[in-house]
């Protein structure tokens, strides 16, 4: 159903002049960053204060998207849905089950890398993950696929999020400045939320917090919403983005894309041709980023620039 998001995304990229004006632009990136960036970068220890000095695959990866919500909210079912088959390491259920970060990737063949194998090797823009340590990296994972739509973007599951100060102690590494890293690498981040679970955690609140700067590439999706009828819908709706409106300080209103987003018939159909509307509109967005790479990657060397000269 959805193959056209990485036929059509992947096709420009791969061939033709699309592909050959995206290769010359990200080339020319890499070769001013290691010229007049990186010099400035080593002379005032910004690698120290702030980040780690970029690397070719910073350059040459694909546009990535981050799924980020609370538990059962339908993170996992989201990804399969999109790739229109199960990928190694998922685990599907209503109580808490994802519980690593899995990079879900193009591979010749299906399989699994660890965490600790993926952070060294200079193809994957995975390397400066292991200073998060051994407690992360046990809970990071790579999983490889040939499926058309990864020829054009990479996703990257997370952890459900869960209420409560012991959940945070327990996870035995810094969970939102991991969440902060994948953001200022992503080119999406998409929150989703369940119909039946509108309430904001505290630590999901502070993961929301910690993509301050980063608004432009945040996406809401209110999932499940075939299980309302039209009435409750509207009230759910506006109970989220009251809830939103707490957590995220910005004078604009965040899009928030509704549907019901497997494989499954809907529950309720009063609001069928929202749903579809909704979803074509969501995978535009997703299929429009591979054109838009090279100009997010010049985005965020300004940004990296300017932050380096103050």
């Amino acid at each position: 159903m959805f193959s056209w998001l990485g036929k059509q995304g992947g096709g420009r990229e791969r061939g033709g002049a699309g592909s050959d004006v995206v290769q010359t632009v990200t080339g020319g990136l890499r070769d001013l960053y290691l010229r007049k960036l990186l010099p400035l970068e080593e002379h005032y220890r910004f690698h120290d204060f702030h980040s780690p000095a970029l690397e070719e695959a910073d350059f040459e990866n694909k546009p990535m998207v981050l799924l980020v919500g609370q538990y059962s909210t339908g993170k996992t079912t989201f990804i399969r849905y999109l790739l229109e088959q199960d990928f190694p390491g998922m685990r599907i259920g209503p109580e808490p089950t994802t519980d690593s970060f899995i990079a879900v990737m193009y591979g010749d063949s299906e399989g699994n890398v660890p965490g600790n194998a993926l952070v060294v090797d200079p193809k994957k823009p995975f390397r400066k993950l292991s200073r998060f340590g051994n407690a992360f990296l046990n809970r990071f994972m790579c999983s490889q696929l040939p499926n058309e739509v990864l020829k054009s973007i990479s996703i990257i599951d997370s952890p459900g999020i869960l209420s409560g100060e012991k959940q945070r102690i327990s996870r035995g590494y810094d969970f939102c400045q991991v969440l902060q890293w994948f953001a200022e690498r992503v080119d999406r981040i998409i929150l989703l939320f369940d119909a039946h679970k509108l309430d904001i955690s505290d630590e999901f609140s502070e993961a929301i917090k910690s993509f301050r700067g980063q608004d432009d590439k945040i996406r809401v999706v209110l999932n499940k919403a075939d299980q309302v009828d039209t009435q409750q819908l509207m009230r759910v709706y506006g109970a989220l983005m009251w809830s939103l409106g707490k957590v995220i300080n910005t004078p604009e209103v965040l899009r928030v894309y509704i549907g019901s987003f497997w494989a499954h018939p809907l529950r309720n159909t009063e609001n069928r041709r929202l749903f579809e509307a909704e979803a074509q509109d969501l995978f535009r967005d997703i299929q429009s980023l591979p054109q838009k790479a090279a100009v997010r990657k010049l985005n965020d060397l300004i940004k990296r620039a300017r932050l380096a000269k103050v």
